[in-house]
């Protein structure tokens, strides 16, 4: 009663914190206990194995053992003594949690649980020993040591049955989780790889409910075209209050040898799901090095005629590059298209994008406004433009026809002799600004 009195005297005070609070808490617990002796079923220990769906485990799969003790006395000092668990890996899933519970005949009791992840090595039917809870209470005024036991807990550890796989298989790795998520990265990007070039792949695998020690070694990345070196390997186990994840970063360095697109196919990982208990799979995805964004699907789909114009195309340019390696270029009196512009025209009638080829098309214009004088002093030639411009800026419902992109694309690529357009260009039809020109 007078400890009661002080404690609620003190905490009414403004500001208690800290050292003082955590005193406050010792001496509830140091207090002495009402005088009575230990009874029978004071002081219990428990251990559950938390099995899901009351499965038998397989072997390295994850089991969580749950302890908790009821203590109904004033508790000083507590210890607790751990079997050596033989035949187990573990692990403690955080700190042990202390509280207070009610007992069926309505007393208040103290409660102490702790979580531990045990991982069966083997299969076969083994024994977790009892743990031992050593406290030093006050039992009736008087300080003693009392040493409470758990139950001896049966463990059966199941025999694989699948058709394939299994905790005792070499290949696949046996990788029992309740979940299992894998990241990929690369820098820089495989498809932007020239041949000579290099990038990093770094896979991520992460499994929930294992300790790092059980994921599978690195993959064996290998195909034709590519040399691989690979870096080490980084395994880190992460305490959750739900059980442990176990995370491996594999990398490897990939050196593009050939100058052709490679594949480099999926790598398949699979993993035995605890929850649902069924075989599972994940994969580290496929990718391409080399090639641009080839992997796109509009980039997927079958080549269709403007593909067949746009390689004639290319062709031809083809052809004329090497006319100029032999002798033929354009000098001083020609002009032409330059190749960048001349390509993107050709891409553009390929894609069958009338819009896009207007686009390039005036913007050659506006740089080589002599080669786009040329172009209109040709009949044939200035007809189609003016139908590309009735196609692309008319209105929907003009009847317009549709221009052969390729062929205009062709045909404004070749080169043209300066002057010819003196004699077929039409006069100009504004004055020019600054005045009539004065006659020499």
């Amino acid at each position: 009663m007078f400890f009661d009195s002080f404690r609620r005297a003190i905490l009414s005070r403004r500001g208690t914190r800290g050292p003082l609070a955590a005193l406050l808490v010792l001496l509830a617990f140091a207090a002495p206990a009402p005088a009575h002796a230990i009874e029978p079923g004071d002081l219990t220990l428990t251990v559950t194995p938390d099995l899901p769906g009351g499965a038998q485990p397989y072997a390295r799969e994850m089991v969580l053992l749950r302890l908790r003790g009821v203590y109904r006395t004033q508790i000083l000092l507590e210890e607790v003594r751990q079997p050596a668990l033989v035949n187990f890996s573990w692990t403690q899933l955080g700190r042990d949690n202390w509280g207070r519970t009610r007992m069926p005949d309505g007393q208040m009791a103290l409660e102490f649980e702790r979580t531990i992840a045990v991982f069966p090595q083997h299969t076969g039917t083994f024994t977790i020993e009892p743990f031992v809870h050593r406290l030093t209470i006050n039992d009736n005024g008087e300080r003693k040591q009392i040493d409470v036991r758990s139950e001896p807990v049966p463990f059966p550890v199941a025999a694989w049955t699948g058709a394939s796989g299994g905790p005792d298989t070499a290949e696949p790795w046996w990788l029992p989780a309740r979940d299992v998520a894998i990241t990929d990265s690369w820098d820089p990007d495989p498809e932007t790889l020239n041949q000579g070039e290099t990038a990093r792949r770094i896979v991520t695998l992460e499994a929930q409910g294992m300790l790092a020690e059980g994921l599978p070694p690195r993959p064996v990345m290998r195909t034709r075209g590519i040399i691989t070196f690979a870096g080490p390997v980084k395994r880190e186990t992460i305490i959750t209050p739900s059980g442990p994840v176990a995370r491996a970063t594999y990398q490897w360095d990939i050196k593009k040898g050939v100058a052709e697109v490679i594949p480099l196919d999926a790598i398949k990982i699979p993993w035995f799901d605890t929850l649902t208990r069924t075989l599972r799979e994940t994969e580290i995805p496929a990718r391409q090095i080399g090639g641009g964004l080839a992997d796109r699907a509009e980039d997927l789909k079958e080549a269709g005629p403007a593909a067949w114009s746009a390689l004639a195309a290319a062709a031809l340019a083809a052809f004329g590059l090497g006319l100029a390696l032999i002798g033929f270029r354009t000098g001083p009196g020609w002009l032409q298209l330059d190749r960048g512009q001349a390509r993107a025209l050709r891409l553009a009638a390929a894609s069958g994008d009338a819009s896009a080829f207007r686009t390039v098309l005036g913007r050659a214009a506006q740089a080589q406004p002599d080669l786009a004088a040329l172009w209109q002093a040709e009949p044939d030639l200035a007809r189609d433009l003016a139908a590309l411009d009735r196609q692309v800026f008319g209105p929907a419902a003009s009847g317009a026809g549709s221009v052969d992109l390729p062929g205009l694309a062709r045909r404004l690529g070749r080169r043209r002799r300066r002057g010819t357009s003196a004699a077929l260009a039409p006069a100009p039809r504004l004055a020019p600004l600054d005045g009539p020109v004065a006659q020499a």
